[in-house]
């Protein structure tokens, strides 16, 4: 195989981390950014580029500066937030909060990394099954699904924009996880987690991009 140059956006800890962990074990070059970096993080033997809010004009500006001249075949957009919102208690700061994370900044970082990007190369956006329209039966959680249900719409529209540069871009549920978000309820650890999105970032081609697929290959419903 050969090696690759992978940025991850958002990997100080849960599946982003486990996607540097494996990733570097397998050879490739990773780079990751968070706001603040963990020990974690610190101990693996990767690029850390800290102090990056992607939702604030200096973390994105941290972020340009700190990879400016650098090729990277594949970008990939972990961050995100769930906070709980019901109908009977619907927090509009909540909701923008999980607009700006899950929705607005991987468009912004899309938009500006597109160059940064060879044609062949892949973008990758890490949604959530909850912004599936058509698999939504159980209402609620009005922010997250909101969201994600944008960057889903965010992430079509990216593949079709791109796919004029060669950039195939994926949009990946990575399932129910273990993770502090999920307050460590789930089908799955991030590990095992990360190596089912590596699998399908490794599959991901311009044919079959602007899809929105479960980690474990199921083609989810808008």
């Amino acid at each position: 195989m050969n090696h690759k140059k992978l940025l991850i956006v958002g990997a100080n800890a849960g599946i982003g981390l486990e996607m540097a962990k494996q990733l570097f074990v397998r050879g490739d070059d990773v780079t990751v950014t968070c706001r603040r970096p963990s020990d974690e993080l610190l101990s693996l033997n990767v690029k850390v580029i800290d102090g990056v809010d992607v939702t604030e004009d200096s973390g994105i500006k941290k972020l340009t500066d700190s990879v400016a001249g650098e090729i990277f075949d594949s970008v990939i957009c972990v961050a995100g937030l769930l906070e709980s919102n019901s109908l009977d208690n619907l927090d509009f700061d909540s909701l923008r909060r999980q607009f700006e994370i899950n929705a607005i900044a991987p468009l912004r970082v899309s938009q500006l990394l597109r160059s940064y990007i060879p044609a062949g190369g892949k973008l990758v956006i890490l949604s959530s099954r909850m912004g599936s329209i058509g698999d939504n039966d159980s209402g609620g959680s009005y922010g997250y699904r909101m969201s994600k249900a944008a960057v889903n719409a965010a992430g079509k529209s990216l593949s079709i924009d791109l796919a004029e540069q060669g950039i195939a871009v994926g949009i990946f549920h990575p399932g129910w996880v273990r993770t502090a978000m999920t307050g460590f309820g789930g089908h799955l650890d991030p590990d095992e987690c990360a190596a089912l999105l590596i699998q399908r970032m490794d599959e991901l081609t311009l044919e079959n991009a602007g899809r929105f697929v479960h980690a474990e290959g199921e083609i989810l419903p808008w």
